[in-house]
């Protein structure tokens, strides 16, 4: 683990890893910025169909369902802006090396949170990639 922390080796694959992942964050975030759009439809389905469990049919994430039908639906006008801005701003950071951390944090949340709402997609992959960069500390913003 050190290694991965402190060898510049190291810190080269992983300025390469923050950089795809970076990509894939604003390509996302322009798309949405650019393409009028609208979270309603997603978080309707997300609370009318929530993860559950496939053999007791129980809400697994019922707080996140609750967070989303009592918060995130009735400012969805707000949340039009910060997913799609967050998404950008966070590959920004990562591509530019600049708060890699926290651009990496705010990302696994993101993924995190689609996940729950019932969104696989690249969401895992991005995740485990995220994980990555963050894990490699101050490393991962060694060069950028």
């Amino acid at each position: 683990m050190r290694w991965f922390k402190e060898n510049v080796w190291a810190a080269a694959a992983i300025t390469l890893l923050r950089i795809y992942v970076g990509w894939q964050w604003i390509d996302a975030g322009w798309h949405k910025l650019s393409g009028g759009f609208d979270a309603g439809g997603f978080l309707k389905g997300a609370v009318g169909k929530p993860v559950a469990d496939h053999a007791t049919n129980a809400v697994l994430f019922p707080n996140f369902t609750y967070f989303l039908e009592h918060f995130a639906l009735p400012n969805v006008k707000v949340i039009n802006v910060m997913i799609p801005l967050g998404e950008f701003l966070i590959g920004l950071g990562l591509i530019l090396g600049g708060l890699t951390l926290t651009a990496a944090f705010f990302g696994m949340m993101l993924n995190f949170m689609f996940l729950m709402a019932g969104t696989v997609s690249t969401n895992p992959w991005l995740l485990l990639l995220g994980f990555i960069v963050f894990t490699a500390g101050a490393n991962a913003g060694r060069f950028g």
